[in-house]
């Protein structure tokens, strides 16, 4: 979890008027030198992780996607021979979410009612 960006200005604004040093302005707020030294970089805190595939390949899944439209992520991470977390994030990347039904087809009830 990351700091909030007002605490961080806040950190700044009290080494700037108390004239301290990098090491003393972590010691007193309890911040490693190292992540003050990377707000002094860039002070707003990163929001998003822009990370590439790296165990999955896209073009394939992309082709499953096409070729089996209906099944579930178990059944797409063993044909891709990856996980499901794997399988739910790179459907995520490729902003593909799952089917909504809305009401059940016909011919399939849902539930049977016990008499």
């Amino acid at each position: 979890m990351s700091y909030p960006l007002k605490f961080r200005e806040h950190v700044f604004k009290v080494k700037e008027e108390e004239n301290l040093s990098y090491a003393e302005t972590s010691e007193r707020f309890k911040i490693g030198l190292r992540t003050l030294m990377r707000w002094a970089q860039r002070i707003e805190p990163k929001i998003t992780r822009n990370k590439p595939a790296v165990k999955i390949k896209m073009e394939a899944l992309e082709e499953d996607i096409r070729k089996y439209p209906d099944p579930c992520h178990r059944e797409r991470a063993s044909r891709l021979r990856v996980s499901q977390h794997c399988i739910y994030q790179a459907l995520k990347r490729l902003k593909v979410t799952y089917k909504k039904i809305l009401s059940p087809p016909e011919s399939e009830p849902c539930f049977q009612k016990s008499l």
